[in-house]
């Protein structure tokens, strides 16, 4: 028989048992488009961090008090043996250190009229535009003047406008309440992150003069240190200075963390390739599922056309013809339910776009397809040999 004559009986075969090739293929649908899905979203989840990392300038050093490895901010329960002072200090620690700048950092409850919202507060220098890459979308930033002299004055994070104003009201000019004092708002920032981020950027920030917030909340030591270096490849060189610096004042390894952004982010996306490669792997399961659901109802095929079977080999079909026919029957069920997959976990991951940042690879849809299809043979295989074997004679006869 040829290929194309086998191709059509599989169809037919298919067809005929319409709901049963179906619910036998569900399996491969829903494993090939779980894994499809899952991988765009950890592809999505290392591009946004990605850019982000980007974003935030690949020459600036993080410095944190404490020994961390990474997280979304500085830990506000240890304080920093290590002021204000220092933070100048470093900033002229000369080439290729370009400039160095301090924050305090400290959640707090932000009141307008009858609104309230809890945020972080954050007290900054005026060049923290520099180190924070913000954006202002109403008003302006504060000025050096402004940190000099301590004036109650501040930004405010779209997250908190929003909240406390509403979108298209107006809140320059309008003062909030934090810790009790009354602070007013010169500037709106422009909305950060696109669908993850939530309450760990500078959407949820008011951002005071560092001299406004030391006042306000008794801190005297930064949370953290920004360092800029004049180019990326710079920052292995500028944390070597601050180390030293560091240690000339007698501080170890377990009092600062630096942070560098290319470190960081490898570590992070090494994290997220492996959650995303153990989510596909529990994904993958269902195609081996879908894989034993084609066995099973192949060799139940097989059975229930035992004595079509024997009248095809009686009329000289070969065992070949018959090893043929049922694979290629279970091989085109994985084959359909491949693509259907492919389709669904590919719509799914558009549809999620709207809300999260997802990316379809296309080694995932090829590896997805590929292995549904390695499991139709594989699964085919069994039925498909047992049919070869039937005796013509002793399958005629069966009733």
């Amino acid at each position: 028989m040829e290929i194309k004559e086998l191709l059509s009986t599989a169809f037919v075969a298919i067809r005929t048992n319409k709901t049963r090739s179906v619910l036998t293929t569900l399996g491969i649908i829903i494993g090939v488009g779980s894994v499809i899905l899952l991988v765009a979203i950890g592809s999505g989840l290392q591009s946004f961090v990605t850019k982000e990392f980007e974003a935030l300038g690949s020459n600036v050093l993080f410095i944190s008090p404490g020994r961390v490895s990474f997280s979304g901010g500085p830990p506000q329960n240890v304080e920093a043996k290590f002021d204000f002072e220092d933070v100048r200090k470093i900033g002229e620690l000369g080439a290729p250190i370009v400039k160095s700048s301090g924050m305090i950092s400290k959640g707090v409850t932000i009141k307008y009229r009858s609104e309230s919202f809890y945020g972080n507060l954050a007290g900054v220098e005026e060049d923290y535009q520099e180190f924070g890459n913000v954006e202002i979308d109403k008003g302006r930033f504060f000025t050096k003047n402004a940190v000099e002299r301590g004036q109650f004055v501040g930004v405010i994070g779209h997250k908190v406008y929003t909240e406390l104003f509403g979108e298209g009201r107006e809140a320059v000019g309008k003062e909030v309440d934090i810790s009790g004092r009354q602070i007013k708002v010169i500037g709106v920032l422009k909305e950060k992150g696109g669908g993850i981020g939530g309450s760990s950027n500078e959407n949820t920030f008011a951002i005071i003069p560092v001299t406004t917030a030391s006042k306000l909340t008794g801190i005297n030591k930064p949370a953290a240190v920004m360092v800029r270096t004049a180019t990326a490849e710079d920052t292995t060189i500028a944390t070597r200075k601050v180390k030293e610096y560091f240690y000339r004042k007698d501080l170890t390894d377990d009092d600062f963390t630096i942070l560098e952004p290319k470190e960081l982010l490898s570590t992070i996306n090494s994290f997220l390739g492996v959650v995303t490669g153990a989510l596909s792997g529990i994904a993958a399961i269902s195609l081996v599922v879908g894989g034993i659901g084609i066995a099973n109802i192949m060799l139940v095929s097989v059975t229930e056309r035992t004595r079509e079977i024997g009248l095809r080999k009686a009329l000289g079909a070969t065992r070949r013809d018959i090893l043929l026919q049922f694979l290629i029957e279970a091989v085109v069920l994985s084959v359909v339910g491949g693509g259907i997959g492919v389709a669904g976990g590919w719509g799914l991951s558009v549809l999620m776009s709207r809300f999260i940042e997802t990316a379809v690879t296309p080694w995932s849809v090829g590896l997805a397809f590929g292995i549904s299809a390695g499991v139709g043979v594989v699964s085919g295989l069994a039925p498909a040999i047992r049919a070869a074997r039937l005796d013509p004679i002793a399958a005629l006869r069966y009733e």
